[in-house]
């Protein structure tokens, strides 16, 4: 099954950087041009809530429902793909703190894909490359959204 780790750090505090990937908003704001996100029922993040969203590339609609696990207010979380384009999708977001104002970001997810066209489909879309560049501009909104305010 592959693994892909992604870490980074943001000049902002721990508790900051929590806030801001627990936003019932951050979905929409973390991903990247050209994918659009459609949000159908996101629930406050906690044991055990659903996210359910059409992550549209182009004219491609990939229904996505998450289920959260692993819950911390500061720490982190997990989201796991219910039902969705993949075999099977782990994500684990973890916030450490470096200091009292700097944080390391880690990004872990565990993936696996269907077979046939549907796994053909998700191994071009989610290819390590595109994964580093998602995550890469995951790091970018993050910096831009949290570096700016003390």
């Amino acid at each position: 099954m592959p693994v892909f780790e992604y870490s980074f750090t943001v000049r902002a505090p721990v508790e900051a950087v929590a806030r801001f990937h627990q936003d019932t908003r951050a979905l929409r704001r973390l991903s990247p041009p050209p994918m659009f996100v459609q949000l159908h029922r996101v629930e406050p993040l906690g044991e055990g809530s659903v996210s359910e969203f059409t992550l549209w590339l182009g004219p491609l609609p990939l229904r996505w429902q998450a289920v959260h696990s692993d819950v911390d207010p500061t720490r982190g979380f997990t989201d796991t793909q219910a039902r969705g384009p993949l075999r099977r999708w782990r994500h684990t977001h973890r916030f450490e703190p470096v200091d009292e104002t700097t944080t390391r970001v880690t990004e872990y997810v565990e993936y696996d894909h269907a077979d046939g066209l549907s796994g053909a489909f998700t191994r071009l879309l989610f290819a390590p490359a595109a994964l580093r560049g998602l995550f890469g501009y995951r790091r970018w909104v993050t910096r831009r959204a949290l570096e700016g305010q003390r």
